[in-house]
């Protein structure tokens, strides 16, 4: 798997370190689940992730990483499954995909069999984002948020929530009835 070809699924991890190493190694959406308490807006964001795009599960190779996996792949059963093994997985003693080399992180998303983007999804672009008040606007982190609920792909920054439209390959009509009803909230 080459790092510049873009992953379809989404890969669910378990923290911001992990995120941070997956996001070196390939080009993805990735959503944590900050442990074993899966907040309700996470589990919204997979759950609209699994029925769109599918997920790729890639939980630490220790305990707690397969207690989240099993808990994981009873809500999602057709998920993709990636695996690290511990020594590639540690790191002066600690286990988890963040101590992975990008090399490996490949390796085991290619062994899941990810899938390979044939286009980088509808094309929306910061100009997009403007005409819906997203970015520019003195309330658009509050819109981007109520968006990101209204469209069951969570909140995120300017550019993380662009992606995330791109990503999840939600339709234009889509956005923008739900963005008429933020408006019409305002």
């Amino acid at each position: 798997m080459d790092s510049m070809e873009r992953i379809k699924e989404v890969i669910v991890v378990e923290g911001r370190d992990d995120i941070d190493a997956v996001g070196k190694a390939v080009d993805a959406d990735i959503v944590a689940t900050h442990g074993f308490g899966i907040a309700k807006e996470t589990w919204d964001v997979l759950e609209s992730a699994y029925e769109k795009k599918g997920l790729i599960i890639f939980t630490d190779p220790d305990h707690a990483g397969e207690g989240i996996r099993k808990r994981l792949t009873e809500r999602f059963p057709g998920s993709k499954q990636a695996y690290l093994d511990r020594p590639s997985a540690e790191k002066k003693g600690d286990i988890g995909i963040e101590n992975a080399s990008p090399e490996d992180i490949r390796e085991a998303l290619s062994k899941a069999h990810a899938s390979v983007c044939e286009d980088d999804g509808p094309g929306y672009t910061n100009a997009d984002m403007k005409a819906w008040h997203l970015v520019g606007a003195a309330d658009a982190a509050s819109r981007r948020e109520r968006l990101g609920k209204a469209l069951g792909i969570g909140n995120a920054n300017a550019k993380a929530f662009l992606r995330k439209l791109n990503g999840f390959g939600i339709g234009r009509d889509e956005i923008e009835e739900a963005v008429r009803k933020i408006e019409a909230d305002i």
